[in-house]
């Protein structure tokens, strides 16, 4: 029948923008990810620091046993965050001395956050310590 005609403007790379789209796509995609998955550190990492911090001036209550501030600091983690986030942790508190004398309660908490992606786990590390001065000392 004929030669098709040859459009010189083809040049073997049809449908190239599509899979460069996808790529990219894939490349920021990650890239949120990875700034979310920051944040969401750095906030989990200040809520259990803070509740850290609420679980030791509780503790530190002169009718209150030193050693309850670390059930404290766990509950307020759960309230805020998740119970998973404060299943991951593992909290501490007791009575120790500054250099002057006085007796603080210190509640230290180690764990780690939950990923973003589930099947991950809690891969980030945490460790973070709250201290009140022990009322009465």
């Amino acid at each position: 029948m004929g030669n098709p005609t040859v459009d010189p403007l083809d040049d073997g790379e049809r449908g190239s923008a599509v899979v460069d789209f996808v790529m990219v796509s894939m490349l920021i995609v990650a890239l949120l990810l990875a700034v979310l998955q920051v944040a969401v550190y750095v906030h989990v990492r200040n809520v259990v620091t803070a509740s850290a911090q609420d679980g030791a001036r509780y503790a530190a209550n002169a009718d209150v046993d030193s050693t309850s501030g670390a059930d404290r600091t766990v509950q307020v983690v759960a309230s805020a965050t998740s119970v998973r986030t404060a299943r991951g942790l593992s909290c501490t508190s007791g009575e120790e001395f500054d250099p002057s004398g006085a007796t603080l309660v210190v509640v230290r908490c180690t764990g780690s956050v939950p990923s973003l992606l589930a099947a991950l786990g809690n891969v980030l590390p945490l460790e973070v310590t709250g201290r009140a001065l022990k009322e009465g000392s």
